[in-house]
């Protein structure tokens, strides 16, 4: 295992150099290496550190959530709240009726399947998107019109909305049926995500308050640890209750981190927030690495140009449902365009739900694992080139 680590952060970080050197996203160098070294091409991982890579990329995508939500500025994100709610289910819904519509035809599987299909594509990456926005509000590029703010809040739920429909669609592939209270797991989710979270962060900054008075001074890299433990968590919280009520963790964390920041104040949570940005150095290295490693390269042979262009024909409509979400607001064209870059990418949910439908023993279970590694491959790089290279150019620097 100590030399799988060291082969991850070694070979990582080379590669992604070399990557960056030639002007291309540093991510795309880390999702190469996971590939490379991966169980399906030279096998150097131990089998170990596979059998806890969901959970150490869960970790990762913790870091830098709690990063975001340490650097929202809520009164940004009242701006841009229906906009933002929008985001979070529109393009995905739009993508999922592009395969329910297409699928059929180009791909061989039925309506049900091709549903399924379409749940577990058109999730965006949060893991790509949200330390671009992050930068941007760092930065100050489009921040006057709370364009990264909007973004990171919609990309968080939008894996909410999108997982609760793959579980339904997987019960109606298996023979079951859909229930109208399988959907209301949504709001359900979200609301009591956000709940959890603020209940934390308040129970977080009682827990300094109180430590604060018996050592007189906590060091921000001790804050940072306790955040980091709080948020770990929330997270097993949502395990422990999945039984019985749905809650998103991943919004707990985000709102945890909100709470902590209104509390602190921005020179602490500053502080906080530069922890966590050195913690995501290797954190990001994790999980792309192993997301990479999680690819199946021999399903994207068998995908074929028919499953090359399902997905872009569902890019292109989910490119639609971004611009319709935008209605009504004052963002200006370019800025229009922004959204619907930065809404391309495709990692994190893809590699963990891609391959469920095969382990099921569903008929359509190669296809959607086919075509979601193929969704990897192009969108993630795509995505994370497009926000890079035209961020500067689409939006505005404030000041």
């Amino acid at each position: 295992m100590l030399c799988s680590l060291a082969l991850i952060f070694l070979v990582g970080f080379c590669l992604a150099d070399i990557f960056q050197m030639i002007r291309l996203p540093g991510i795309i160098g880390l999702l190469v290496t996971g590939i490379v070294i991966g169980p399906f091409v030279l096998d150097l991982l131990d089998s170990t550190i596979l059998g806890i890579s969901s959970e150490l990329r869960q970790i990762a995508l913790i870091i830098i959530l709690i990063k975001a939500g340490l650097s929202l500025n809520l009164a940004d994100l009242k701006k841009v709240g229906r906009t933002a709610v929008l985001m979070s289910f529109v393009p995905a819904s739009f993508e999922i009726l592009a395969y329910v519509i297409a699928a059929p035809f180009l791909l061989g599987v039925n309506r049900t399947e091709a549903a399924l299909m379409g749940a577990v594509l058109s999730a965006v990456s949060p893991a790509v998107v949200v330390p671009r926005m992050v930068k941007l509000m760092e930065d100050q590029y489009g921040t006057e019109k709370s364009i990264p703010q909007m973004i990171l809040a919609g990309a968080s739920c939008d894996d909410v909305f999108v997982v609760v429909l793959f579980s339904t669609f997987v019960t109606m592939a298996q023979g079951g049926s859909a229930k109208v209270t399988d959907f209301l797991h949504i709001p359900v989710s979200i609301v009591l995500g956000i709940l959890l979270g603020i209940v934390a962060g308040f129970a977080v900054y009682g827990l300094f308050d109180w430590m604060h008075k018996i050592h007189h001074r906590i060091r921000h890299t001790k804050k940072a640890i306790l955040i980091l433990a709080v948020a770990l968590l929330l997270m097993t919280v949502e395990s422990w209750v999945k039984p019985y009520v749905a809650v998103s963790g991943l919004l707990a964390v985000v709102a945890m981190a909100c709470v902590v920041k209104l509390r602190l104040g921005q020179a602490v949570s500053g502080k906080l927030s530069e922890k966590f940005g050195k913690l995501w150095i290797a954190a990001e290295v994790l999980l792309f690495v192993l997301v990479g490693a999680a690819v199946d390269i021999r399903y994207t042979m068998q995908a074929g140009f028919a499953a090359l262009g399902m997905i872009f024909i569902a890019l292109a409509v989910r490119a639609c449902g971004v611009l319709v979400c935008t209605l009504g607001t004052r963002l200006c064209a370019k800025e229009r365009i922004f959204c619907v870059i930065a809404y391309l990418p495709k990692a994190t949910v893809q590699a963990a739900i891609g391959s469920v439908p095969l382990s099921l023993g569903l008929p359509c279970g190669k296809t959607v694992l086919s075509v979601a590694v193929l969704a990897i491959l192009i969108s993630a790089p795509l995505g994370a080139l497009g926000i890079d290279s035209s961020y500067k150019k689409l939006l505005d620097y404030n000041a």
